[in-house]
């Protein structure tokens, strides 16, 4: 993989490399995080990836996507395409009810960046990965919803708002928003890796959508720090950014403290001066301007404020910046350098079981059940992984785990085959517990089965999710015959 940034190291850039290992080790701790990168100076001082993830995979951003929705907004403003204070109804036209209700008639660009629409509750919401407004013409279908308050005077977090910029520059520029920023923004950033999904009428969906590597985020971060501005080229104007980076409207109230500091045009404030484009499920790039600062993190978490208070934690206080922070005597030596390379635990366990004999090739007829999943057979494969096939609508469905270590595979149970990384163990003589990470998102399966006498109990959860956690709870009978 090419590198963007330039490498340096803690102590070259002013920074105690115990505080900087705490950081990472503290991460660690939280057990999803993905990934962390570090940049003091414009310079990378840490970066780690939890194996099995990668470098050089792109991750799902989920609403990072809407700081770089938000930086297009901007360079058109900049070209004289639009203007911050235009009219949706203006921008949209053939997507408008036939009646547009004052407040609707009243909603200005402005109210789209700051998500303070008018709306009582988000009008696109979300399940996994895909939007639940059905077929094609979404911002019709978010423009028909009730505006209740008047715009400009009522925060709610809103992915519609988000998608409505998207589909304004579409219309404004007839391009995908994708295409659009490539040349004026992702193509010098050396950002190569970005997809954008889309809506069934080919607009990106702006709110979400957006995968990068860590790398990636980090370059675009500092290009905020440093105001736009990028290898002495302005990409983005400095009046935008510093419009885009400021609380522009109150927010909350919140149980996090961080969720109460501000919103500015699709970014947050943060406490300590720092502000953040912050994705679900824990995708951060937290820019600390004071500190000269850009730390960027993928995760699959479902505390997010955790994240930010090992960030404090860690970085906020003065000794972090002396040289000397507490803990800095435990680098000295030569274990100062050694290089940390953290990884997703796999679970604890035996790679078998004494009645593995007499479970092994036995098919379970599954209860009925709302996944379809009608049987499942357990076996190992030609490499003695522990193997599991899923029958769901009548075919098999392979999940081959490895034992302390990650294997890395594909799982189509969710439709289309997704990279995956496995790794399974026996708990006890009877139960088997696996986790399948889907690499480049925050997602992992959590599977167990309890296995007793000619029965069968299946538990599959997920870490994080938009809705329910638990995917399938299902008992099962051997087959007979």
């Amino acid at each position: 993989m090419s590198r963007i940034l330039t490498r340096s190291t803690p102590q070259a850039e002013g920074v105690d490399p115990a505080a900087v290992r705490l950081l990472v080790d503290r991460l660690d701790r939280l057990e999803d995080v993905h990934s962390v990168m570090v940049l003091r100076h414009g310079h990378v001082i840490a970066e780690s990836w939890w194996h099995p993830h990668t470098a050089d995979r792109p991750h799902t951003m989920f609403s990072v996507s809407k700081s770089f929705t938000a930086t297009a907004v901007g360079m058109a403003v900049h070209e004289g395409l639009l203007t911050v204070d235009d009219h949706v109804v203006d921008l949209l036209p053939d997507d408008l009810p036939a009646d547009p209700s004052d407040h609707l008639r009243a909603m200005r660009v402005r109210d789209l960046l700051t998500m303070t629409t008018g709306h009582s509750a988000s009008t696109m919401e979300g399940i996994d990965r895909t939007i639940s407004l059905p077929g094609s013409r979404w911002a019709r279908a978010i423009l028909a919803q009730p505006v209740e308050h008047e715009p400009g005077t009522h925060f709610v977090y809103n992915t519609g708002a988000t998608y409505l910029l998207s589909a304004i520059l579409h219309r404004l520029t007839g391009q995908r928003l994708l295409d659009y920023l490539t040349p004026r923004l992702l193509a010098p950033l050396g950002i190569t890796h970005a997809a954008w999904e889309q809506d069934p009428d080919g607009i990106d969906t702006g709110g979400f959508g957006l995968s990068i590597t860590t790398e990636e985020m980090a370059a675009f971060g500092q290009l905020y720090l440093q105001g736009g501005v990028w290898e002495g080229e302005q990409l983005v104007p400095a009046e935008w950014v510093a419009a885009a980076t400021a609380k522009q409207v109150p927010n909350g109230p919140h149980d996090w403290p961080e969720w109460n500091q501000g919103y500015g045009y699709q970014f947050w404030q943060c406490r300590h001066g720092v502000y953040r484009a912050d994705g679900a499920f824990g995708q951060y790039i937290v820019v600390w301007p004071e500190k000269d600062l850009v730390i960027t993190m993928t995760s699959g978490l479902s505390d997010l404020q955790s994240v930010l208070d090992v960030v404090w934690d860690t970085l906020l206080p003065d000794g972090a910046w002396t040289g000397r922070s507490a803990g800095a005597l435990a680098l000295d030596g030569p274990d100062a350098t050694a290089p940390f390379r953290p990884a997703l635990r796999t679970p604890d366990g035996a790679a078998s079981t004494p009645i593995e004999e007499s479970l092994r090739g036995v098919t379970y007829e599954l209860e009925p059940n709302p996944r379809d999943v009608s049987a499942l057979t357990l076996g190992r494969d030609a490499y003695g992984r522990t193997e599991i096939a899923f029958t769901i609508g009548g075919l098999d469905h392979f999940v081959r785990f490895g034992h302390g270590e990650w294997s890395p595979g594909t799982c189509s149970l969710l439709g289309a085959p997704a990279d995956v990384a496995t790794s399974a163990a026996w708990v006890d003589e009877s139960t088997l517990r696996g986790r399948m990470v889907f690499l480049g998102t925050p997602f992992e399966w959590c599977l167990e089965l309890r296995f007793s006498g000619a029965e069968v109990a299946v538990v599959i959860d997920r870490n994080v999710a938009f809705g329910e956690r638990g995917l399938l709870d299902v008992r099962g009978k051997a087959r007979r015959g």
